[in-house]
């Protein structure tokens, strides 16, 4: 059997030390940089986790609970017991709340709370979207119908003459008509203030003048140096 010279074994063994240097280097580039993309795949899952953490809305800490104003519904009803009106109107009597929701979702319908403070509570099936919407709509037309009153001024004096009365009652009745209270006015100086009664057959007469357009709502009265009095629209 051949035996290796020593020569010949340190050269076998400098070739496989050469071998695998070269290995070495050719894979470090490729461990690096797998290495780097692992660290940025944990850093971007990292991100994600962290914004899907901090985008979720919370309440402030002394912050009041929100609160629905509208009337219950189907599973958020919960009194034990309930007095039940079918979709027709009909008067199903006193059921559980669990009972009447079945009732209600095999008509398609929902279950609505219509009497929260009669006992029991009085619920009605019915369409809940529907009967929003019509809520809504009278709400929008009651607001439409709805006027803010003014209460307009309109001064006289005891010796107003003809003249000047007219073109007064004139904007009476047009503050009248457009749905506004009036207040009379009638002041007196110095000495008029001995002749009262005058001011109050003046205020008397406007009284008169306005029926059917206007209603007194308060009979003429002294306050201070002037006499008073208020009149509101008819209608």
């Amino acid at each position: 059997m051949a035996l290796s010279s020593p020569d010949a074994a340190s050269e076998k063994n400098w070739q496989n030390t050469a071998n695998a240097t070269v290995i070495a280097a050719e894979i470090a580039p490729t461990a690096f940089w797998l290495k780097a993309a692992a660290s940025a795949l944990i850093l971007r899952l990292q991100n994600d986790h962290n914004k899907r953490t901090t985008t979720i809305a919370r309440r402030p800490h002394n912050a009041p609970p929100v609160r629905n104003t509208g009337p219950r519904i189907n599973e958020h009803i919960r009194a034990p017991e309930i007095r039940l009106i079918g979709a027709e109107g009909e008067n199903v009597g006193v059921v559980t709340p669990e009972r009447a929701v079945d009732m209600a979702i095999e008509a398609g319908l929902d279950l609505v709370e219509i009497s929260p403070n009669a006992t029991p509570p009085v619920c009605k099936i019915m369409d809940f979207g529907k009967f929003k919407y019509e809520q809504q709509k009278r709400e929008s037309e009651a607001r439409k119908k709805q006027k803010i009153i003014e209460v307009k001024e309109v001064k006289f004096r005891p010796n107003t003459d003809t003249n000047d009365y007219d073109v007064k009652m004139r904007n009476v009745m047009r503050f009248l008509e457009a749905g506004d209270k009036v207040k009379i006015t009638l002041r007196f100086r110095g000495r008029e203030m001995a002749h009262q009664n005058l001011g109050r057959e003046l205020l008397e007469r406007v009284a008169e003048d306005v029926e059917g357009a206007g209603k007194v709502e308060n009979m003429p009265k002294m306050e201070g140096r002037q006499m008073v009095m208020m009149i509101g629209p008819a209608k």
